[in-house]
């Protein structure tokens, strides 16, 4: 393996498993993190160091990059993939629901980011973060997950020019629909979630139609990991980086639409 490490979170199943797959083959020396390690054995089989990380507990972040420093000497980019999904429009969603959801797909991105960056700016390194086209378009019964989104997009697109400034370079994955397992990981049951959900139970089986039926047809891992590579190993770094042609359309549907109304009488049909 070449002197270059990356961590990357999240790396269990989809994404994050093809993505740590594909940063071996490049020769990077690839730290691949996870909460659980009795999930560990996709990963370990790609020729990773595999470490456990749980990305919400700040205890947990700085004892793993502290033993990437000792055993490595340095850290040339973070790859923050880990999340979960959140299914529930805001009236049945409790506040632990969105408090969780901020948690692990905010905080702890925010976590890691803080505590790698005096190693990133000691090798001029790069912050990869895989958010979503649900962190530029707000979608149906996915409040909690887009907010979460949305708030990683603003967060780094405001880091990065302050990170630029001390030559760490930042970039977001916008991933549309992936076939990963990632919907399974979201403990979905169409049936029971149409059955809970009162009076948005019309709306709610539209939805859940409409998103299986995409994610069926979606692109697979490997297609994203290739993104992620290229945002890891193409100079010059861009900011924004879509990983189809379907999620560059869909987000340019929202960044063009200044009044907001083109993206929702789009996602008002997903409903209906």
């Amino acid at each position: 393996m070449s002197d270059k490490v990356v961590v990357i979170t999240g790396t269990s199943t989809g994404i994050g498993l093809a993505t740590a797959a594909a940063a071996v083959r490049s020769d990077f020396t690839t730290v691949a993190t996870l909460r659980n390690l009795d999930r560990a054995d996709a990963v370990r089989s790609t020729g990773a160091d595999v470490r456990q990380l749980d990305v919400t507990d700040a205890d947990s972040v700085a004892e793993c990059l502290a033993g990437v420093i000792a055993d490595y000497g340095r850290v040339d980019a973070i790859v923050n993939n880990a999340g979960a999904s959140v299914l529930g429009t805001a009236e049945n969603l409790s506040m632990d629901d969105f408090r969780r959801a901020m948690e692990v797909n905010y905080f702890g991105v925010v976590e890691l980011t803080k505590a790698a960056m005096p190693h990133l700016r000691a090798t001029g390194g790069r912050v990869v973060t895989v958010t979503s086209v649900g962190g530029i378009v707000g979608q149906p019964f996915n409040e909690a997950y887009c907010a979460a989104k949305f708030a990683v997009e603003g967060f780094m697109q405001s880091l990065a020019p302050v990170a630029a400034s001390v030559g760490v370079g930042i970039c977001v994955i916008e991933p549309g629909a992936v076939t990963t397992e990632f919907v399974a990981n979201a403990g979905i049951e169409p049936a029971k979630e149409i059955a809970e959900a009162g009076p948005y139970a019309p709306a709610l089986r539209a939805y859940i139609e409409r998103t299986l039926g995409a994610y069926t047809v979606g692109q697979t891992p490997e297609d994203v990991a290739a993104v992620v590579m290229q945002a890891l190993t193409t100079d010059p770094i861009v900011f924004r980086r879509q990983t189809s042609d379907a999620a560059k359309a869909f987000v340019a549907s929202t960044l063009a639409d200044l009044d907001g109304s083109a993206i929702l009488n789009l996602t008002s049909t997903w409903v209906r």
